[in-house]
């Protein structure tokens, strides 16, 4: 049972070390969408603020924590393989650092193949719809600022974990609309 936890666990790690690394790279791509500064002002990952260029030196911090994590979560599985008093359950406390691991970069972008969202690169292929729906009264992110209350939250559904952002401004969601619609448009094209 230890070798087949230690195994997922490896895996786990792999899995995010990889998408991490993907993340990286597609980061020193040409950006399509936000394009300018007041589109960047416009989109939220965040209620409380606009998204940061996505630009590996505007991400340091976040970049250093993650990899920090990935350090600490490699050397606990290899405390947890070496120490045979361990049971279990000490693998499901490694998971807690992975749960809000996407919250550490505050990216929101289009680039070539897909779309950058906190610490995830999504590819267009593994978008399955997306949908805006209006900041209302009744809405989790209302009156956290008048841009956001006036705003929506885009809410993209995918092949395994959903992503969502705000948009703060007509503008922004009319081109988000269209980025979506073509991409999504050429999938189903090629996928027939």
């Amino acid at each position: 049972m230890k070798i087949l936890l230690s195994v997922s666990f490896l895996f786990i790690i792999v899995y995010h070390s990889f998408k991490f690394v993907q993340l990286l790279r597609k980061m020193n791509q040409k950006i399509i969408l936000p394009s300018t500064n007041e589109e960047l002002l416009t989109i939220r990952t965040y209620p409380e603020k606009p998204v940061v260029e996505p630009k590996l030196s505007k991400h340091k911090v976040g970049i250093f924590v993650y990899i920090l994590m990935l350090i600490f979560l490699i050397s606990m599985l290899i405390i947890g393989i070496m120490n045979k008093d361990i049971n279990w359950s000490f693998y499901l406390l490694l998971l807690l650092p992975l749960i809000h691991s996407h919250n550490l970069l505050n990216v929101f972008a289009s680039v070539d193949g897909g779309l950058l969202s906190g610490s995830r690169f999504v590819k267009w292929k593994s978008i399955k719809s997306f949908e805006f729906i209006p900041i209302s009264a009744n809405h989790r992110y209302y009156g956290y600022s008048k841009e956001v209350n006036n705003g929506y939250e885009l809410k993209i559904k995918t092949k395994i974990f959903p992503i969502s952002c705000i948009i703060t401004a007509e503008e922004t969601k009319k081109k988000l609309t269209k980025l979506l619609s073509e991409n999504a448009a050429a999938i189903e094209k090629n996928s027939n």
